[in-house]
């Protein structure tokens, strides 16, 4: 099975690419269409040159790529996606096989974090638009899905992977629930960059706190992305207190 996990930055994703990483029936691919993103929109990033170089710009060959087996034989093949990687018009055909999830995260508490790594950002820049069009093209065409939220994970970890595997399709392996320190070594090169928190963790960190208050700088973003944080949130899978 190929699951692609579909989600904006600063959003629990490297932590559930570790949880999956962990199943030793499952590889993983860490934002495969990073490189072509960046190479297509000319967009700034932290570590723009090492990314490109590092990764595939031809989309169609990564999308090629995601649609296959595992090279190395995994049963499972798990793609950490970032819905900011897809632009207009890009076909979604190559994930028809695939089992989709759609890791969603309050606006507040992703612009709170994006915000320490990289200034400014616009409702494009975290995803949250983009991933609604995903779920409904997704949904639309009959594939399977499973919504769930990274607060939910973070509040009660087994109760929902459990949830969210069985959603799929999957076994539920407790190996998910831990990982070594140090990253994963299917880590993209921008790991450096973004992954300096999770690379310390062996396991998800506990329940969230308080809502952070809004950046007012960011308060026109925030209100862009809370509609479809909201209609995401309506379809998440319901985890037991």
């Amino acid at each position: 099975m190929n699951i692609a996990c579909w989600s904006g930055p600063r959003n629990l994703s490297t932590a559930l690419m570790y949880a999956f990483g962990a199943r030793p029936d499952c590889a993983v691919w860490d934002e495969p269409f990073y490189a072509a993103y960046l190479d297509r929109t000319g967009i700034h990033h932290p570590m723009r040159d090492e990314i490109i170089a590092a990764g595939t710009t031809d989309r169609a060959e990564v999308a090629r790529r995601c649609a296959a087996p595992d090279p190395g034989g995994a049963a499972h093949v798990y793609l950490k996606l970032m819905t900011h990687h897809v632009l207009d018009g890009d076909s979604l055909d190559w994930a028809a096989r695939a089992a989709h999830v759609f890791l969603i995260r309050h606006p507040a508490r992703v612009l709170a974090s994006y915000a320490v790594k990289r200034e400014n950002p616009d409702l494009t820049d975290i995803g949250f638009a983009q991933q609604s069009a995903i779920f409904q093209t997704v949904r639309a065409r009959g594939w399977r899905y499973a919504v769930i939220d990274s607060t939910d994970i973070r509040r009660a970890p087994e109760t929902a992977l459990r949830a969210l595997c069985g959603a799929i399709g999957l076994a539920f392996d407790p190996a998910m629930l831990s990982w070594p320190a140090g990253g994963h070594a299917d880590d993209g090169v921008w790991a450096a960059h973004w992954y300096d928190a999770v690379h310390r963790s062996t396991g998800f960190a506990g329940a969230e706190g308080p809502m952070p208050a809004v950046d007012p700088a960011l308060s026109a973003v925030h209100d862009a992305a809370l509609p479809h944080y909201q209609q995401m949130r309506a379809e998440t899978l319901r985890i037991p207190v």
